[in-house]
């Protein structure tokens, strides 16, 4: 049984300090290394089987095939389709290859943009791979996943019908690299069938885990020319795509495009025609055919125009799925443009000076999904992250030089399951705000930089011109109590420091409520005490459950009481001696903190209910004195709340009670920094607690 979900957040957030993760040390996919088990299967002389994605029907996937095609699908290794079977032949090249029956042209359009840039390409695909020394059937690719490199494994069955390839396929019979890659980012996505429909963008970014741009074609920036050539120029890859249709079939239009469909950006290039210049854009139809037949088609005339040696070196009139066209007609005819790279220096032509930062969150219905703006009494509790800017502002310069980006991550094992939510982001600038900012402050102050329209896609970014100084950034979704993790990726041309700003305990210290100690009360505790303590004078856990539910909490509890294991809790967490029973004075401590508590309770409940709301769950916190994190009060509202979003008064008895008592053991043992136990003490304290 792997480790608790927390317990795996700790681990890879610590793991992603050491450096794993990254490029140079990248994580295991489903926890498999490749060397290791390479290995093992040259030293037993034996072919890799991949039991985390098998040679069968599950690894397809339910609706790309008809269930009589699906009962012919026989897997085959390469030695088996082909006579002399090869990882590579001749270099890679987008000709390589040509789309299979799975609707995935976005991400084949992907590898034809990563075939022009061969350091990106060698991260992605270890070219170094061999059907010779050492081959027992097992290859890997790297993909960039949510912030974190992925070492891949696959074996190299492939699924075929009457002996050929049903999927991606090479020219060449004998080369097996394009084949191999999709069946490893099919593993990433659960199945081939989860790689069906798309866009460019997605893959893009898991070749490069860089810098990705989109442009909006229908109103494209006044630099759009020099940003295609920038990119050009730079390690970058360029992708787009036609706009639907009245329906999803990838229907062919009388000019050649097809409807609702992935190319690849494979060149710029301006040329001088009847004596003025023209801007030219080369794309390339994974289809491997089908070609645009406008002006600057292959058979254009305007191709008589230009000089015999722009002719030469750009003009091909071959049915390869690659054509020219203007730069004007190329906004008309594609819908958006994505760059993605691994520099921005796309983005001004210099990538030395860009310093990019990362954030991990989460929203949670109830605590930290708060919606866009529109939720005015919401928005505050979204996770917010303070950002400086430092740095001289000229205002001749006037260039843009911070790009934020948002990416949405699910937690959803098949891609087909993730349904995107609308996303976006706000800036404010700030001035001596301390603390979480609360609602108030945005009635009063407006956003100097907002996403103008929510989109339901994995990452949205917006490119901006912010001058030195303090920032708020606040990414949402559009509407509350919509529950996702994200990543939020700040590029700035200046040095910035950042941070989550709920976790800010440099504020000052929320007044805590205080309740004077009555002596007369306390005497008719303990008389109460007497009535349900046995002769040793204590309480166990069923008796402690009868005093708190008949008499100390008679009326005030919604749901039953508190249940048995509640109670054991509770004398666990009071119980100085360790005898598994409260004696008169850890009674009368417990009683006091409950009914401390049940105050609390009581007066953070404006709505009058009788539970807590999350929302005012964190305003609990507050007034009970402890200063609690955006990450912490999500975990808190998963483990105590009820699935209605709200808690209950014994739910936060329970909750608070526990949070305390943690405190207490860390600050009793720790050197207020870490904590240091040997197994049997970190048992002990765990189980008993």
């Amino acid at each position: 049984m792997p480790p608790p979900g927390v317990c795996l957040n700790i681990m890879e957030a610590r793991q992603k300090q050491d450096g794993y993760g990254s490029f140079a040390n990248p994580d295991r996919f489903f926890n498999q290394d490749y060397q290791q088990l390479k290995q093992c299967c040259v030293a037993q002389g034996v072919k890799y089987i991949d039991q985390t994605f098998p040679p069968d029907r599950n690894s397809i996937g339910q609706g790309i095939l008809r269930p009589s095609d699906l009962a012919r699908v026989v897997w085959m290794r390469p030695e088996k389709i082909a006579p002399y079977p090869a990882f590579v032949l001749d270099g890679v090249s987008r000709f390589d290859f040509a789309q299979g029956i799975l609707g995935n042209c976005w991400f084949l359009a992907s590898i034809g943009a990563l075939t022009f840039q061969d350091d990106i390409l060698g991260q992605v695909v270890p070219l170094e791979q061999t059907f010779d020394q050492n081959y027992c059937g097992m290859f890997h690719f790297r993909f960039w996943r949510f912030g974190r490199w992925m070492d891949v494994v696959i074996d190299d069955m492939l699924p075929t019908i009457n002996g050929k390839l049903i999927f991606v396929h090479s020219k060449d019979p004998n080369e097996f690299w394009p084949a191999l890659m999709e069946k490893a980012y099919a593993k990433v996505c659960g199945s081939y069938t989860d790689m069906n429909a798309g866009t460019p963008a997605e893959a893009m970014m898991d070749f490069t885990g860089g810098v990705h741009m989109c442009i909006n074609l229908s109103e494209p920036p006044a630099n759009l020319w020099t940003l295609m050539c920038r990119a050009g120029l730079s390690k970058s890859l360029m992708g787009c795509g036609t706009p639907q249709g009245e329906t999803p079939a990838n229907k062919q239009l009388p000019n050649g495009l097809i409807q609702g469909h992935a190319y690849t950006v494979t060149g710029v290039k301006q040329m001088i025609s009847r004596g003025k210049p023209v801007n030219l854009v080369r794309l390339w139809n994974p289809w491997g055919r089908g070609e645009w037949t406008g002006d600057w088609s292959d058979r254009s005339s305007l191709w008589n125009t230009v000089s015999a040696k722009d002719r030469e070196m750009c003009l091909s009139v071959d049915d390869d799925g690659e054509f020219w066209m203007s730069l004007e007609d190329f906004c008309k005819f594609y819908t958006v443009l994505d760059i993605c790279s691994l520099h921005p220096d796309f983005l001004d032509g210099n990538s030395s000076h860009w310093k990019t930062s990362m954030y991990e969150g989460r929203w949670v219905a109830g605590t930290t999904a708060g919606g866009c703006m529109n939720n005015k009494d919401s928005y505050w509790t979204n996770p917010q992250f303070r950002v400086k800017i430092d740095g001289e502002y000229s205002e001749t310069n006037g260039e843009k030089n911070v790009l934020i980006s948002l990416m949405q991550k699910s937690d959803k094992r098949n891609r087909h399951l993730v349904q995107n939510l609308h996303i976006g982001l706000a800036v404010f600038e700030y001035k001596a705000q301390k603390g979480k900012f609360p609602a108030s402050f945005f009635s009063y102050h407006a956003p100097v930089a907002q996403t103008k329209t929510y989109m339901n896609a994995r990452d949205v970014m917006e490119f901006l011109l912010l001058k030195p100084g303090e920032y708020l950034i606040v990414p949402s979704t559009f509407s509350p109590n919509e529950i996702s993790s994200f990543i939020l990726t700040i590029l700035s041309k200046e040095e910035t420091h950042g941070y989550e700003n709920s976790a800010d305990h440099k504020h000052e210290p929320v007044k805590k409520f205080q309740k004077v100690r009555n002596v007369q009360e306390d005497e008719n505790k303990r008389k109460l005490f007497s009535q349900y303590s046995d002769k040793l004078e204590e309480v166990d856990a069923e008796q402690l459950q009868r005093l708190l539910n008949e008499k100390i909490l008679k009326g005030d509890l919604k749901s039953g009481g508190f249940s048995i294991d509640a109670c054991r809790s509770m004398v666990a967490l009071m119980d100085t001696s360790i005898t598994g029973k409260l004696n008169g004075e850890e009674f009368v401590r417990l009683w006091r903190k409950v009914n401390t508590y049940k105050d609390i309770f009581f007066r953070t409940d404006v709505s009058r209910t009788g539970t807590l709301s999350l929302s005012e769950l964190r305003n609990a916190f507050l007034a009970s004195g402890i200063s609690i994190s955006d990450d912490m009060l999500n975990l808190m509202a998963l483990r105590y709340g009820a699935s209605s979003g709200h808690m209950t008064l014994e739910s936060f008895i329970s909750l608070i009670l526990r949070l305390d008592c943690m405190y207490k053991i860390f600050k009793q043992l720790s050197n207020g920094k870490s904590m240091n136990l040997h197994e049997s003490e970190w048992i002990c304290i765990s189980m008993y607690t």
